[in-house]
């Protein structure tokens, strides 16, 4: 993962940088790390004390909770929306998950140390913060009901309509291994799914690469899930964050 200083406006197209206060943002500036985030990247395995927050600008990154099997399940997904690393400032400095990189692109890295000054120090930073966890929170506790309760292609439209309010643009890179072991599913499952979306004209995939056709036909097609996660993201997040 390469990385260098910069002091641009890029950053704020990751939303939750662009809602930061103006009398903060100096301070965040400084101290942001721009990184490039290839597909298949780790970011923190189980255990490990996260030692900085990324704040994704056109990559996605998946929360995944490993079995000791090594069996995998996706419990939450990040993009330009919000940030990797809320046990910064929560308290806990470590989680029982791994983040991957879903979707190759870029981002923003902070170090620790200083995200925990930031939060500390100033209340809007601090509600805007806690705002976006709440958010998560939600996120992680549907997808537990959905890969419980709903079938494999309900919870793939769940998941690229997720996934695609998380990036600029109509395509992900991904492939159907990789989105089996997000939703904890076999291959072919996915694969059949994908089918079956692409035979009704709601997906083209080809070679690791999707795009959506019909966004209102996904919508339709999905659970209920997919609506109460992106209500609470609008509810707690969109008035502050996105223009």
């Amino acid at each position: 993962m390469n990385s260098s200083k910069l002091s641009k406006p890029d950053a704020r197209i990751n939303q939750l940088l662009a809602a930061l206060p103006e009398a903060d943002w100096p301070r965040w500036r400084d101290e942001l790390e721009f990184v490039d985030l290839p597909l298949g990247h780790v970011l923190y395995e189980p255990g490990e004390t996260i030692t900085s927050m990324m704040f994704p600008t056109t990559a996605i990154v998946s929360m995944l909770y490993v079995m000791e099997n090594g069996a995998s399940a996706e419990i939450a997904v990040v993009g330009l929306e919000g940030l990797v690393g809320v046990s910064i400032f929560m308290g806990g400095e470590s989680v029982p998950s791994r983040a991957v990189v879903q979707s190759a692109g870029e981002g923003f890295r902070v170090p620790a140390k200083f995200v925990k000054a930031e939060f500390d120090r100033s209340p809007a930073v601090m509600h805007l913060l806690l705002r976006f966890t709440q958010a998560l929170i939600t996120q992680m506790a549907q997808a537990g009901v959905c890969n419980r309760h709903h079938s494999i292609d309900q919870q793939l439209c769940r998941w690229l309509l997720l996934s695609w309010d998380r990036l600029k643009g109509d395509e992900l890179l991904m492939t159907q291994e990789l989105i089996a072991n997000m939703l904890g599913v076999r291959r072919e499952g996915v694969t059949e799914g994908a089918l079956r979306l692409q035979e009704a004209g709601l997906i083209r995939y080809s070679r690791g690469r999707i795009t959506i056709l019909d966004r209102a036909g996904l919508e339709a097609r999905t659970c209920e899930c997919y609506k109460v996660v992106k209500h609470e993201y609008d509810r707690l997040l969109k008035p502050a964050v996105i223009v």
